[in-house]
């Protein structure tokens, strides 16, 4: 599995949550609390799952420093393209789906980090078995 596999999957998983669109979780969710109140609850059950497997592997591989780096390291990526003026930061929408792009770039790489690792250093994790 690669890591643009892993970032999809991270993407995907954020985007379903929540999306500047009609279609995401937190919307229907609200709407359908009423009426659909099994399905809302097992949607937000498989999706908790996501975040948790995501997270987990994230804070266990690049910690809680490293996640913050890789978001500071995306956060000034945006900030030298509007500085140069590429990027315009007056659009909302814009705004929540590049916060979505750098949150499960984020996630992407702590889910990938023993990969990447071994791939630049050539040195194993310990859990590490022959693939």
């Amino acid at each position: 599995m690669s890591f643009f596999f892993r970032w999809l999957i991270a993407f995907v998983l954020l985007s379903l949550t929540f999306n500047p669109t009609q279609f995401n979780y937190m919307r229907w969710a609200r709407e359908g609390w009423n009426g659909q109140l099994p399905l809302v609850i097992l949607a937000g059950l498989l999706l908790l799952t996501g975040y948790v497997i995501y997270l987990r592997a994230t804070l266990r591989s690049i910690g809680a420093f490293g996640m913050l780096l890789v978001a500071a390291i995306f956060a000034a990526q945006i900030w030298v393209l509007y500085d140069i003026g590429l990027l315009s930061i007056e659009n909302r929408s814009v705004n929540v789906w590049l916060g979505l792009l750098a949150l499960s770039l984020v996630l992407g790489v702590g889910l990938s980090w023993s990969i990447i690792r071994r791939k630049l250093s050539g040195q194993l994790d310990v859990d590490d078995v022959e693939e």
